[in-house]
C-alpha cells in the first residue's frame, strides 16, 4: 500500500529524462497500477507528479493532508495487525500471485535499464546532470523531473 502527503509528496520516475530505461520494474508495475496510458505518461515525461495527482493516476492509495498522514497510516496498521495473521498472510500471498510482474518481467526491464547505462549518450547526459548537481541534496534531487526536464535550456 501506499500513501502519499499532498502538499509534500513528489513522485517521480526521471530516468528517461536521464538518458536511462527504468529498472527495477516500474513499466510492469505502473501498467498494472495505472493503465499503460498513463504509466507511459508518468514514465516518458520523467516529470514530478505531486500527491493529488498520484492518487487520481493510482500510483498511491491515497493522498492526505500533511497533518493526517501519520496518524491515518498509523491506525490503518494497527487495524490490521489486530486481525488473524494467517489470514494475512494468505490474503496478501494470493493478492501479490494475480497483481505483482513476473521474474522475467523484472529482469527484461533491469537488462534494458543495464545496457541503456553503456550507451555513449547516456553518458553524456548523466555527466552534464551531475555537473548541474544531480545525486546530491537540494532541488535537483527533490524535482527530479522538473530537473532532468531542464535538459538544454
Amino acid at each position: 500500500m501506499r500513501f502519499a502527503s499532498r502538499e509534500r509528496a513528489i513522485l517521480s520516475q526521471f530516468e528517461v529524462g536521464a538518458g536511462l530505461v527504468p529498472g527495477g520494474g516500474p513499466m510492469a508495475q505502473l501498467t498494472r497500477l495505472m493503465g499503460r496510458g498513463r504509466a507511459l505518461e508518468v514514465l516518458l515525461s520523467a516529470n514530478d507528479i505531486p500527491g493529488d495527482l498520484a492518487e487520481l493516476y493510482g500510483y498511491v492509495n491515497r493522498s492526505l493532508p500533511d497533518a493526517d498522514l501519520d496518524g491515518f497510516v498509523d491506525a490503518l496498521a494497527s487495524r490490521i495487525a489486530s486481525f488473524d495473521k494467517r489470514t494475512i498472510m494468505d490474503t496478501r500471498r494470493l493478492v501479490n500471485i494475480a497483481s505483482l510482474p513476473s521474474d522475467i518481467e523484472i529482469e527484461s526491464g533491469w537488462n534494458a535499464c543495464v545496457a541503456s547505462m553503456a550507451r555513449p549518450a547516456t553518458q553524456e547526459r548523466i555527466k552534464e546532470l551531475i555537473g548541474r548537481g544531480f545525486c546530491k541534496p537540494g532541488d535537483a534531487e527533490n524535482h527530479l523531473g522538473e530537473f532532468v526536464g531542464q535538459h538544454g535550456r
